[in-house]
C-alpha cells in the first residue's frame, strides 16, 4: 500500500492555511506532523478523513483517490480527531456497539484491539464519567473498529497519563509492523520514537524535519 497526498490547499477568506501540501508515505510507516498552534494540522487531518472540504488537491491510495471515493475511504481510513467525538450520555460498551457488529465486537474485547487498550476495564463508565485517558482509548477503538489500513490521528495522547501514552504506543507499533500507515499530529517528542519520518507544517508549508534533541530550536520552530 502506498499513499500520495497531492497538493492539499485550504484557506479561511483570505488566510491560507495549507498551500500545496504534498507528502508520499508507504506501508509500515507512522509520520509525524509538528506545528504551532492554528498551523494548519487538523485541518490537514480533517481534509484527509473527510471532515472538511479542501481547496484543491488529491489523497491517492494506490493510484485511488479517497476524497474523491468516500465509500472506500471510509474503509480504510480511521479518523481519532483532537477531541472525543463519542455520546456522553452512553457508556463505553453502547458506544461500541454503534460501531462493531455483535461478534467483532466480542472478539476484539476478548483478544484484539480493544483488549490492548485496555477498553474492558472500564465497558460500563458513562462517558461523561471517564478519564481524558479512558475517552482517548475509547475514541481509537472506536476509529479502529473496521480495522482501516490507514490512520489519522490528531494528538492521539495528548495530556494523557504515562500508562496511557504506552497503551496507545503498543497499539500504533502494532498497526505499522502489520503494514498500516499513521499520520498523526503531535507536540510531544516521546512520540518522535514512534515516527519513522517527521515534518514541519509553518506558514502553510510541510517541509521534512530532523529532531537532534535541540529544544530551543524546535520551540524556535513552532513558534
Amino acid at each position: 500500500m502506498h499513499i500520495d497526498i497531492e497538493h492539499i490547499r485550504r484557506s479561511f477568506g483570505r488566510k491560507t492555511v495549507l498551500q500545496d501540501i504534498s507528502l508520499s508515505v508507504s506501508s509500515g510507516m507512522c509520520i509525524g506532523i509538528l506545528g504551532g498552534n492554528g498551523s494548519g494540522k487538523s485541518t490537514l487531518l480533517s481534509i484527509l478523513a473527510g471532515v472538511l472540504t479542501g481547496d484543491g488537491g488529491s489523497f491517492l491510495c494506490d493510484g485511488t483517490d479517497l476524497l474523491r471515493t468516500p465509500k472506500q475511504r471510509e474503509t480504510i481510513v480511521g479518523y481519532v480527531p483532537q477531541g472525543t467525538p463519542l455520546f456522553g450520555e452512553l457508556n463505553a460498551l453502547d458506544n461500541l456497539r454503534l460501531w462493531y457488529p455483535a461478534d467483532d465486537l466480542r472478539l476484539s474485547l476478548d483478544q484484539g484491539v480493544l483488549a490492548m487498550l485496555g477498553i474492558p476495564a472500564f465497558l460500563k463508565t458513562p462517558v461523561n464519567k471517564m478519564s481524558g485517558g479512558m475517552k482517548k482509548r475509547l475514541a481509537i477503538g472506536c476509529a479502529v473498529a473496521k480495522d482501516p489500513q490507514i490512520l489519522l490521528m490528531d494528538e492521539p495522547t495528548s495530556a494523557l497519563d504515562l500508562a496511557c501514552k504506552q497503551i496507545v504506543a503498543a497499539y500504533l507499533n502494532e498497526h505499522r509492523q502489520n503494514g498500516g500507515i499513521t499520520l498523526l499530529t503531535t507536540h510531544d517528542t516521546a512520540e518522535f520514537a514512534l515516527c519513522d519520518k517527521l515534518y514541519i507544517l509553518r506558514d502553510g508549508v510541510l517541509a521534512p524535519y530532523e529532531y537532534d534533541g535541540n529544544m530551543r530550536e524546535l520551540v524556535d520552530l513552532l513558534s
